[in-house]
């Protein structure tokens, strides 16, 4: 018969939760919340359409995070489609929406699927301990955590550190953890943005005269990625679905002093020769409606272009199908859906416990890992969550 444990949980996250309740049955789990409620994230991810995870699965889902490799056991082990036959246990149903994204069923709210975590993980004999915050480490590196202004050690036979990263501060992720981890010798990089949007220097009025505006169906490249989608011209620069998956290559273009190069393809339904054939023998003042372009398409290539180069069919076309960008930076992590940076891979075993200091686990997006958005993100965290907790009760 297995020993029963003493697990302490220390962020009321999407790892931390699904964490508690892989161990909830087998051992006494604690779960520490700064906050005065639990899974403020699931909260902020339905303000934009309550996206829970994504319906890629196996080598496909592997595939979108980096570093390569890191997480492919634990997303083989506890995958979207694994994750929703556990939302299902739980009386919530969900379905495949636009690009593989998955959603609750209609009608359901994010506080009733948050709702019904928590009563699973109650009825499981979970004790939540909220407006605890995590202070650092006591000489026994046990977690010390403050609570009405006073400070106590936790005695834990395991913890899982599920604090978040550096985005969304408003739930509580703001990365102040990373000083008590070095503090303890463990190498933490600084966070990043990822999943932003992007600075571009807009020349004259063309931020005031279009931001806001989209970029509908258009292909965005850099490095040796590219995505069709769209992005919207802001104040700053550009953001939207199309920009953030190239994120990774201009973040690293703009750290090695390379050139963050940035390429729109503004037709990619079309190929070079079907464009130029719209316009033979049309006047530059014809070709917004030969090409079906709008006005915020047509201001951002004249924007980038030189006079010259729009009176010539050739050249006009040749920017269309690659109009090039400099980016100056990323916007700022107060902005960015996700971070980079936290805890390097380095520092884990395969189970996500710190080399140095086996009996403390790290998951979530504390740990220096990356994935787009569509639902890989908080997928990424659920993997983790349940990961760590069965590498636990493997001990």
């Amino acid at each position: 018969m297995r020993e029963r444990k003493r697990i302490a949980i220390i962020g009321g996250g999407p790892a931390g939760l699904v964490a508690a309740d892989a161990l909830a049955p087998h051992h006494e789990v604690h779960v520490y919340e700064q906050g005065r409620s639990v899974g403020r994230k699931f909260l902020v991810a339905g303000q934009g359409g309550f996206n829970l995870t994504n319906s890629a699965d196996g080598p496909a889902l592997a595939a979108m995070y980096s570093p390569a490799g890191f997480l492919d056991e634990a997303l083989g082990a506890f995958g979207s489609n694994a994750f929703r036959e556990w939302l299902s246990e739980l009386g919530i149903e969900t379905y495949v929406g636009t690009s593989g994204r998955v959603f609750p069923t209609k009608g359901t709210k994010p506080v009733e699927v948050l709702n019904a975590m928590r009563a699973r993980l109650l009825e499981r004999g979970v004790h939540f301990h909220l407006e605890h915050t995590f202070v650092g480490f006591d000489e026994h590196t046990n977690a010390i955590i403050e609570h009405d202004g006073q400070r106590s050690s936790l005695t834990a036979d395991f913890t899982i550190f599920s604090l978040g990263g550096a985005s969304w501060s408003v739930t509580g992720s703001t990365g102040k953890w990373s000083e008590h981890f070095a503090q303890l010798g463990i190498e933490v990089t600084p966070f990043l943005s990822s999943n932003c949007g992007v600075e571009v220097e807009w020349p004259g009025s063309f931020a005031r005269d279009h931001a806001g505006k989209p970029l509908k169906n258009i292909a965005v490249s850099a490095g040796e990625r590219s995505v069709i989608g769209e992005a919207t011209i802001t104040q700053h620069g550009l953001e939207g679905n199309a920009i953030y998956p190239v994120v990774p290559a201009l973040r690293d273009a703009i750290a090695n002093g390379t050139g963050a190069l940035l390429y729109l393809d503004l037709k990619p339904n079309n190929t070079t020769d079907q464009l130029l054939q719209k316009i033979a023998g049309k006047e530059p003042k014809n070709y917004a409606a030969a090409l079906n372009l709008d006005r915020a398409t047509m201001a951002l290539l004249k924007a980038f272009t030189t006079k010259e180069r729009f009176h010539s069919p050739f050249a006009f076309v040749q920017d269309v199908k690659g109009l090039q960008l400099t980016v100056n930076a990323l916007r700022p992590i107060e902005e960015a859906i996700s971070t980079v940076g936290g805890i390097p891979t380095t520092e884990l075993a395969p189970d996500f416990s710190l080399k140095r200091y086996p009996r403390l686990f790290t998951v979530g997006e504390m740990v220096d890992w990356d994935a787009p958005t569509g639902g890989f993100l908080l997928q990424g965290c659920y993997s983790m969550g349940w990961y760590a907790a069965h590498a636990i009760l493997e001990r």
